[in-house]
């Protein structure tokens, strides 16, 4: 696998927090479930920038990477990463697929076994939020930013991240705030969004092109 970050390979996919929910920010919750409910559908640009654990008396170290994002409910979506390396990940609800274009490798993962209680469950894998909270417990925060936030926790305890904060804007999603077990931070900033998009089904197909090895896990 490549060493580079992408949003399946680098953090793990999974969520996390643990807030009980006060009567005072139940606007996140209710943006998240609008967010839900409503868009069955969607593109997106995004900016995602991870920034390493700062050693002490050292800087923190950051990577900065750009690219496109769609999806469809339940369980289909497409990353491609343009910047600074060119990745691709598609699911197209049986498998998920990696593909490093430098590496000219391909890495397909059984779906429900890679994501389960992960951001994807969040974006597109989860068909309502009382899907989502089947998997994850979660919770209101105050607006900042001009956002609304939620903070979730998943229930498994088999988990590599320790948190992620998704923020809305109205009953778009606008920014996933991830941090993993290790103390690495993702932040996700998406642009351009166009709710309910009508997309083709071959948008999440995924053929590996020639010449390139798969490896499947």
């Amino acid at each position: 696998m490549s060493s580079r970050i992408s949003f399946l390979s680098r953090q793990g996919l999974v969520l996390a927090a643990a807030l009980a929910l006060s009567p005072a920010w139940a606007d996140g919750l209710s943006s998240l479930e609008n967010f839900m409910r409503t868009a069955k559908s969607g593109r997106a640009d995004f900016t995602q920038v991870v920034s390493a654990p700062a050693r002490e008396g050292e800087t923190p170290r950051t990577k900065r990477s750009e690219g496109t994002f769609e999806f469809q409910r339940p369980g289909r979506f497409r990353f491609v990463y343009t910047k600074p390396f060119a990745q691709t990940l598609v699911a197209d609800g049986r498998s998920l697929s990696l593909y490093d274009v430098d590496l000219q490798q391909v890495t397909v993962r059984d779906q429900a076994q890679a994501l389960g209680s992960t951001p994807a469950a969040i974006v597109a894998s989860s068909s309502d939020i009382k899907a989502l909270e089947k998997d994850f417990t979660l919770a209101a925060e105050p607006d900042r930013e001009g956002l609304q936030w939620v903070l979730a926790t998943p229930r498994s305890k088999d988990v590599q991240l320790q948190s992620v904060r998704v923020g809305l804007r109205g009953d778009q999603l606008a920014e996933l705030d991830i941090l993993d077990s290790f103390g690495q931070r993702s932040v996700l900033k998406f642009s351009n969004v166009q709710a309910n998009a009508s997309l083709p089904a071959s948008t999440f197909n995924f053929t590996p092109p020639a010449g390139v090895s798969v490896v499947k896990q």
